[in-house]
């Protein structure tokens, strides 16, 4: 009856209606989105913060190896998606979930080469210059954490990242307790405060503006994993600062097939650490996917770990086109594809499920959590 259950959860309420093959347009679909609750919050003891920050996660568990782990039960499902919240006082809790669908729903080895395993063939990134360019949407929305990783601005004071950017599945990294998030600003020169420097034939100097964070979700199913299994199906954490950031974000969305992308590909911004300063934006096609993850072969360094993988298409009853973030940038895989070894980096898509958690992280409100 559970797996029964299970399967009605994660399948049919990932219904979605998508425009007839005479439209041109990639349309944004409408998803049913599941309600998760919080049912009960136990206080922990504080953590000990004596992890060491990874940029990226390495996991040989491939496509094939994720399609054929048996699907959750409906309690180990509930129990992944029950989270840690950790406070800027080092004080932590937990909270059990509740999951529900509401028949009124909206419509709505591995490599020696580490320093270039995440680079395939010609280097297809693009260094991001410019206040004209660094401070405009949609990559004034990439952030980067005091911890190495990149971030995503999704609200007033909400960052989406990677959960291994602050929590290496056993225990919270050195720096989480304090952790900032930056915010890429022009650093002016002593007298040119004020002065319109945009025609400069030189790059313009930028600096980090630093924002406290005030707690941070980091869900069970990475925490009780680790990134050889199930757990980076789980690689996500949401970050609330403590005071408004004032920059246009971006939304989140739950991520539609890899078919139904517009052709079939993905964008993202992160501050990879062999590029140190830059803003580097890339893109490329999806290869694979389960129904937690994305698998590409987009150009990608350690730092951009935890960028918000986004994409464009027609919001139907907005009339205007849209970005949503559909995934979250998580790391490295190696792959054993028949005997022969392949590599890909990986995001982590947002189902339904992951849909409906994070919007309530947002929003505190199930019912502003409808529509997908």
């Amino acid at each position: 009856m559970a797996g029964l259950s299970t399967l009605i959860l994660l399948l049919c309420a990932a219904k979605d209606v998508m425009p007839s093959s005479s439209h041109w347009k990639p349309t944004w679909p409408s998803y049913r989105v599941p309600v998760i609750l919080p049912q009960s919050t136990l206080n922990l003891d504080k953590p000990q913060f004596d992890a060491e920050a990874r940029l990226e996660v390495v996991s040989p568990c491939g496509p094939a190896c994720h399609k054929s782990s048996p699907l959750p039960t409906y309690e180990e499902v509930k129990n992944y998606l029950s989270y840690e919240t950790l406070y800027a006082n080092g004080s932590l809790t937990e909270t059990e979930v509740g999951i529900y669908i509401l028949s009124n729903s909206g419509d709505g080895s591995q490599g020696k080469s580490r320093t270039k395993r995440q680079i395939y063939g010609y280097d297809s990134r693009f260094s991001i210059f410019g206040k004209d360019f660094l401070l405009n949407y949609p990559f004034s929305t990439s952030v980067k954490l005091s911890t190495g990783c990149t971030g995503t601005l999704v609200a007033e004071k909400h960052v989406l990242t990677a959960a291994h950017c602050i929590h290496d599945g056993k225990s919270y990294v050195k720096g989480a307790q304090k952790l900032r998030v930056g915010f890429l600003k022009p650093k002016l020169k002593d007298g040119n405060k004020g002065a319109n420097i945009t025609n400069s034939a030189m790059p313009e100097k930028m600096k980090f503006q630093w924002i406290r964070v005030k707690r941070t979700h980091v869900p069970k199913g990475w925490i009780k994993g680790n990134a050889n299994d199930i757990g980076m199906d789980y690689d996500y954490a949401l970050l609330e600062l403590k005071k408004p950031h004032k920059r246009k974000f971006m939304k989140i969305g739950v991520s539609p097939p890899a078919r139904h992308l517009p052709g079939g590909r993905i964008h993202f911004s992160g501050y990879d650490n062999d590029r140190p300063g830059n803003l580097v934006y890339r893109f490329c096609d999806v290869k694979d996917e389960t129904y937690d993850l994305l698998y590409q072969q987009c150009d990608a360094q350690p730092g951009a770990s935890g960028s918000g993988v986004y994409v464009r298409m027609w919001k139907r009853q907005n009339h205007k086109w849209e970005r949503k973030i559909i995934g979250i940038f998580s790391g490295h895989q190696w792959v054993d594809m028949n005997g022969t070894p392949q590599d890909f980096n990986v995001a982590v898509r947002i189902t339904p499920l992951k849909y409906a958690q994070i919007c309530y992280w947002i929003k505190g409100n199930y019912l502003d959590c409808r529509e997908g």
